[in-house]
């Protein structure tokens, strides 16, 4: 989610696939208690300022916030094994009912 939302953050937002994996590992080695946390960071993504990181971090828990909280609506997949919308388990359906606001 981080990715897609950084492109209406900021002019210098551009991450590519590989900054993101890079930025999703980094976060796996320097935890909140790390010293110099974002520099670090940063410099294990390559190509990004302190800042820019710790933006980006900001930016990935404010769209967990939101999924979590059922702000984001489930994607409609096209069903597997060719089932329908007519066979839907009685959760599906009401996952497909729901009302999200």
């Amino acid at each position: 989610m981080a990715s897609s939302s950084m492109s209406t953050h900021g002019s210098n937002s551009s991450w590519t696939a590989k900054q993101n994996k890079a930025f999703e590992k980094a976060l796996a080695v320097h935890d909140k208690d790390t010293p110099d946390r974002w520099h670090n960071v940063a410099k294990a993504v390559g190509g990004k300022t302190a800042e820019e990181v710790k933006r980006h971090y900001e930016i990935l828990v404010e769209d967990l916030k939101h999924i979590e909280s059922g702000q984001v609506p489930f994607p409609n997949y096209r069903n597997v094994g060719g089932r329908d919308n007519g066979n839907l388990s009685d959760e599906e359906q009401r996952l497909k009912n729901m009302k999200l606001h």
